[in-house]
């Protein structure tokens, strides 16, 4: 919701393009940058309750933010904002995929609930403009009574079997390494427009970053009850799934950054006008998302994440005609109709990929993996960005935009390589399983 109230916010606070960046990347800092943590204390406190926390932190944390007038304020908010959706997102998905069994019934139920996640996201833009007509500030107190409502069901709803925890200790050294080197990371790439990628700065804490992700790992090694068990990513299914997320989100988190800027800062559209721009994107992503369940069924999920890759590639390249007198039915509609399907098909079908097969008592693991790679993925592309969009100064041009939207694209096409070949290797595996001669034993 926050995307197109961002020119307002910048207006209204006096931010530069690179300070209203951290709007944005203040929250995926505290989210990115506590996923896995969030994720594994799901598993070891109880899903019910750390949902319902974290969710009651958020409430509080969105009024907050607001109510302020100062921008630095308002990022510290956003901040703590992200820091509880970091406890929240993994409890509430790992809820999902224990309370159902792997086939039909989770990927029915997965459906929903990423039809619930996507649609939120797409028609948040929409929502956003119209708010924003009223004042940008609405656009982030309208989250608190939704979260109070969604609280007051879960304390209800919620099965008690959600409090039930996994077995093993609290690797503390683990959460220490893992949080500050995603924190490390995320703020180092955010903060490298700026800095310089080739400063001392960057440089340094890069170099600080594969420090303490070296520690983590000799950690979680040899520890008994590890906070990530790192078997976990033998499975290629897994990691082409987080890969996947990382790239969709990354993308699109900065083709919607761009968006924003030209539509509004260069164009001159009303903040209604641009979220109108986003209706198709949003409208397909709501009503075809809760059909991907069965989809999947039918189809498997490798195929769908195929076909999403290549629309999402094609949405953006058909963005690259951008001028001062865009098309709406030869640019803008026909883009973001394929951006619509790009998520539709492959939000919920790598949700659904990045947890089958994962026992009960890592499934809040597997989902913060999942989440972790979303929202690092969006920090590291949103900051070569607008890193992009800044490089001439802070007046926008239609060739630095096109620069940006070039980023989104390149990164589309290398999902659409990952996806290819994990799709052919699954069938190459499927089709040497179904060679193999069964023999009957009487």
């Amino acid at each position: 919701m926050v995307g197109v109230a961002l020119p307002a916010i910048q207006h209204d606070l006096g931010l530069s393009t690179s300070s209203l960046q951290w709007v944005v990347s203040g929250y995926v800092l505290g989210y990115g940058g506590l996923l896995l943590l969030g994720g594994r204390t799901a598993d070891l406190l109880g899903r019910r309750r750390v949902f319902l926390v974290a969710l009651g932190v958020f409430a509080v944390a969105s009024l907050l933010g607001g109510v302020v007038d100062d921008g630095g304020l308002l990022i510290a908010a956003r901040f703590v904002k992200g820091v509880a959706a970091a406890f929240t997102a993994p409890a509430a998905l790992s809820i999902i995929t224990t309370t159902f069994p792997e086939g039909p019934e989770r990927n029915k139920a997965l459906s929903i609930f990423t039809a619930c996640g996507a649609s939120g996201y797409s028609l948040g833009l929409v929502l956003s403009g119209l708010l924003t007509e009223i004042g940008w500030r609405w656009t982030l107190l309208m989250p608190v009574p939704v979260a109070i409502i969604a609280l007051v069901a879960a304390l209800k709803l919620l099965p008690r079997g959600a409090e039930d925890r996994a077995e093993g200790g609290h690797d503390l050294v683990g959460a220490v390494l893992i949080t500050a080197s995603m924190l490390l990371l995320v703020f180092t790439v955010v903060q490298a427009p700026e800095a310089g990628w080739a400063s001392l700065q960057t440089i340094g804490s890069l170099a600080g970053v594969a420090v303490l992700l070296g520690l983590f790992v000799f950690t979680e090694l040899r520890i008994k009850h590890p906070l990530v068990r790192l078997g976990i990513l033998r499975s290629g299914s897994i990691v082409r799934a987080n890969l996947g997320l990382l790239i969709l989100m990354g993308s699109y988190v900065s083709f919607q950054f761009v968006a924003m800027q030209y539509f509004q800062n260069l164009l001159g559209w009303s903040a209604l006008g641009t979220a109108m721009a986003f209706l198709p994107a949003g409208l397909l992503v709501a009503v075809t998302s809760t059909k991907m369940g069965d989809f999947a069924d039918r189809f498997g999920t490798g195929k769908l994440i195929v076909i999403g890759a290549a629309a999402l590639a094609g949405g953006y390249a058909i963005f690259l005609g951008i001028d001062r007198t865009p098309s709406l039915g030869g640019m803008v509609i026909p883009g973001m109709i394929l951006l619509g399907i790009a998520f539709a098909l492959s939000f919920p079908s790598l949700n659904i990929q990045a947890t089958n097969g994962v026992d009960d008592d890592e499934q809040g693991l597997a989902s913060g993996l999942l989440n972790t790679s979303g929202q690092v993925g969006g920090a590291i592309v949103l900051a070569v960005v607008t890193a992009v969009l800044t490089s001439g100064g802070e007046t926008l041009s239609i060739g630095a935009l096109r620069a940006a939207i070039v980023v989104s694209l390149v990164l589309a096409l290398v999902g659409l390589a990952i996806s290819a070949a994990g799709w052919r290797t699954r069938k190459a595996v499927a089709t040497e399983k179904e060679s193999v001669p069964v023999y009957e034993t009487v």
